[in-house]
């Protein structure tokens, strides 16, 4: 079609042609991407959460670990958040409002994708997970306004932001596992 309609356009430049007979088909609707939906539905989910808590918990360091994964993986599936989103922001970005008929809401307010600011509404499953979370850290359950502490914390003293690149070697340990765990079941 590309070749037909450049030589209709080439003959009514040399004049043998009054116009292109293709040219109203270049005006065509484009086809709408395919939309594509990337979730894990209940299901897959509580799998992932019935895993998680069986990570070993035997010492200190095992518990960090599992209260890290397990808030990890609260964050990005309750919250919808990007991997890149975690490193870039603090606790202190969660704050609290009161509803129309006195309920505490919790928020969540990130600077996600193209450095564009979201508010994320912070359920009651993911505020509990937080909270956990943090006491596990020696922490008071809920963070207070302008929190310095990152999202998620490396294991030891650290109070550095864990990267993109360590948070995606937790999780992909945690599926990688996952996998040969289903494997094996079956």
């Amino acid at each position: 079609m590309i070749i037909l309609n450049v030589m209709f356009a080439w003959l009514v430049d040399a004049g043998y042609l009054a116009g292109n007979p293709l040219s109203l088909s270049r005006h065509r609707a484009r086809k709408a991407k395919p939309r594509i939906t990337r979730y894990l539905d209940l299901c897959l989910w509580q799998e992932v959460k019935n895993y998680i808590d069986s990570m070993p918990k035997n010492n200190a360091r095992q518990q960090t670990h599992y209260f890290r994964v397990r808030w990890l993986f609260t964050l990005l599936y309750l919250g919808g958040l990007r991997i890149s989103a975690i490193p870039n922001n603090n606790m202190g970005d969660f704050f609290c409002r009161r509803d129309n008929e006195g309920r505490e809401q919790w928020w969540l307010e990130i600077i996600g994708k193209g450095d564009k600011q979201r508010l994320i509404p912070a359920t009651n499953e993911m505020m509990a997970e937080l909270a956990q979370y943090r006491r596990s850290l020696d922490l008071s359950p809920f963070p207070y306004p302008n929190e310095e502490t990152p999202l998620v914390l490396p294991i030891g003293k650290s109070k550095h932001p864990l990267t993109r690149s360590a948070l995606h070697i937790i999780i992909k340990k945690v599926f990688d596992s996952r996998l040969i765990f289903l494997v094996r079941r079956r």
